[in-house]
Parts: C-alpha cells; sequence; structure tokens
C-alpha cells in the first residue's frame, strides 16, 4: 500500500473551535507539498505565447492570484474596480476585437452580480471569454456573502458555458493553459495563495472535457471534483486501513460532462457509488451524474457528499468543512456508515 506524505490535522477537543482567518484558511492538511499562486504563474507563461491574452479583475487583483499577471504584463492588465458587470461586458468588448480576456473576481460575484452580463453579452454570443473565480463552495468562512455554494447550479444551466472545477494546483497550472486554448466561454473555479499539489503524485495531465480514473479500487467508487477529490484520495487512504478499497474518478469539467467515463464506472457492479463535491446538494455534479445513470438505466447504490441546501455558517474553515462533511474524517467515517461497517 502506498504510504501518505502527510498526516490529517490534529482533532480538536470537544466543544472547542480552531481560531484562524477565514479567509486565507489553509485547504492543506499538515505536511502536504503546496505551490504559490498557481493559475497567476500558469496565466504568465500562457500570456508568453500568445499576445492576445489580458487580464481584468472587479477590485481582486490579489485574491486571485491575477497581481502576478498584473506585475509581469502591467499594459494588458485591467483594474475594473468594483463592478463586475462593467468588467464582464468590457471582456466581452476586448474578445470581439480578437482577445483572449481572463476575467477574475470572487464566485459569488460573477455568479449572483453579474450573471445576466455573462448570459447576454457572452454565453449568447459564444465570446472567447474565460471567467476565473476563486472562493467556489466552501472555501472562505466569511458567510454566505462570500460563500459560492450554488454556482455551479447557477451556471450549468447556461448555453455555451463550459465549467471546469480543478483539484489542486498541478491541475489549476494544465487548466489554465487548456482553456487559454480552447475558443468559447469558460467558467472555471479558482483555489487560490497557496494551494495544495496533489495530482502530480499520480502523474496527472488535465484534459478538457474528460473524466480520468485516479486510482482504481473494489468496494467504493467516488465519483469527485475539485478540492473533493484530494480529500477522497486521503479518504481512500483512510479507509484502506479498514481494508476498504476505493476507486476515484476525478470529473474536473461538470460541463460538459464525460457521460462515458461516467457509465462505464459506475456500471461495474458491486461498489458504492459516492459523489462528492463542494457545492449545494442541488444542481451540481451530483445531480448531473445520477442523471446520467438514471436515463441510462444504470443503478448502483447511490450515495452524496455535498453542502446542505442553506446559508451556511461562518467560522474557522476548518471547522466549517468538519460541520459540514468536506474533511477527510467525514468523508471516511460516512463510507463506512454506509457500508455498514
Amino acid at each position: 500500500m502506498r504510504q501518505s506524505k502527510y498526516t490529517p490535522r490534529t482533532p480538536l477537543p470537544a466543544g472547542e473551535r480552531q481560531r484562524t482567518s477565514a479567509m486565507i484558511a489553509s485547504l492543506a492538511a499538515e505536511g502536504m507539498p503546496t505551490v504559490s499562486a498557481p493559475f497567476g504563474h500558469a496565466l504568465n507563461e500562457v500570456a508568453r505565447q500568445n499576445v492576445k491574452i489580458v487580464g481584468l479583475t472587479a477590485d481582486l487583483s490579489k485574491y486571485t492570484d491575477l497581481h502576478v499577471f498584473a506585475k509581469q504584463y502591467p499594459d494588458r492588465f485591467y483594474q475594473m474596480g468594483m463592478a463586475e458587470q462593467v468588467m464582464i461586458s468590457a471582456a466581452a468588448g476586448l474578445a470581439r476585437e480578437g482577445f483572449t480576456p481572463f476575467a477574475t473576481t470572487y464566485a459569488v460575484f460573477a455568479s449572483r452580480r453579474a450573471y445576466d452580463f455573462i448570459c447576454m453579452a457572452i454565453a449568447e454570443e459564444a465570446l472567447n471569454v474565460k471567467i476565473v473565480c476563486a472562493l467556489p463552495g466552501l472555501t472562505t468562512g466569511y458567510g454566505p456573502s462570500h460563500q459560492a455554494t450554488e454556482d455551479i447550479a447557477i451556471f450549468r444551466g447556461l448555453p455555451n458555458l463550459t465549467i471546469v472545477d480543478p483539484c489542486d494546483a498541478t491541475e489549476i497550472q494544465q487548466a489554465t493553459h487548456a482553456i487559454a486554448e480552447y475558443q468559447g466561454p469558460v467558467y472555471m473555479r479558482l483555489l487560490r495563495g497557496q494551494v495544495p499539489d496533489v495530482l502530480s503524485e499520480y502523474g496527472y495531465q488535465f484534459r478538457l472535457g474528460k473524466a480520468q480514473t485516479i486510482i482504481d479500487g473494489r468496494d467504493v467508487l467516488f465519483i469527485s471534483s475539485g478540492l473533493m477529490t484530494m480529500r477522497v484520495l486521503a479518504a481512500s487512504e483512510a479507509l484502506q486501513q479498514d481494508n476498504i478499497s476505493c476507486a476515484v474518478l476525478h470529473v474536473p469539467t461538470i460541463k460538459p460532462l464525460d457521460a462515458e467515463a461516467i457509465r462505464r464506472e459506475a456500471g461495474k457492479s458491486g461498489r458504492l457509488v459516492v459523489i462528492a463535491e463542494n457545492h449545494t446538494q442541488i444542481g451540481g455534479l451530483g445531480e448531473a451524474v445520477m442523471r446520467e445513470l438514471m436515463l441510462n438505466g444504470i443503478h448502483p447504490v447511490c450515495k452524496q457528499i455535498a453542502l446542505p441546501d442553506a446559508f451556511l455558517d461562518a467560522g474557522a474553515l476548518p471547522t466549517l468543512h468538519d460541520q459540514y462533511g468536506l474533511s477527510v474524517s467525514k468523508v471516511a467515517s460516512r463510507v463506512k456508515y454506509w457500508l455498514g461497517e
């Protein structure tokens, strides 16, 4: 069995809440390798090869790692202020003139505040704009005003829009290159700052529109996206200690969904299927996967690990992940419960 290179965080005593910054709390476990600002550095690499790459932000360059691009290419950087609708409209105009704009903000502001502008100015015209948004799902403890728990549900119904939910620093770097080459509008969820590096250990290579089996196993099939892939990989190691063998199918592109890979893996008999996502249980990966299985007559036992249909609490991020079932220990314990262990 492969030995884990890091250990989970030490659980807090009963009733005690961890005190840390809700905004900058790390998603990395103790000892997990991280990469600083993978999106910003990857965008610089892309921009060196493509002079049409430009960057825009709504007063959040530091918090979307676009400040790395702004420092390297100040003449191709546009600070739009706290005006997301204006930023999206400007990105559409730049795309019409042959540029490839990367527009960054927080996921809540793109999905809630600028949705109509994304719909009418970008998606309807299938313009080549990349909308890259930090703080997706439950990646901040600052409460409902900043927790974009429903962003995928909002955007999944929008025609022409590709949706990408990367797992870690390795995938963010690779996906940035891939979406820059792709012609058409993209919404990509972003992990920022010191981002864990998990998938490089598996020789992973991102392919737009493709799901990939990271590890195989006989008892449980995890179908996951985003940061939950790193969590289910760690949970799989913990479950192996109890002789529970897990497979992980990572689905970084939510739309278009790799239906063939999902049908193939979920159709293998005898495995509990657990869909794990950093998103509300409504309208995200879970519903997309279960719809695909239902329409194709594939009926495994399915369970879902996702956020509740509720406005979430504010607080320290590790505490919230434990509270809402996204932590490694909670994932492992729920799987054992479902298996009757």
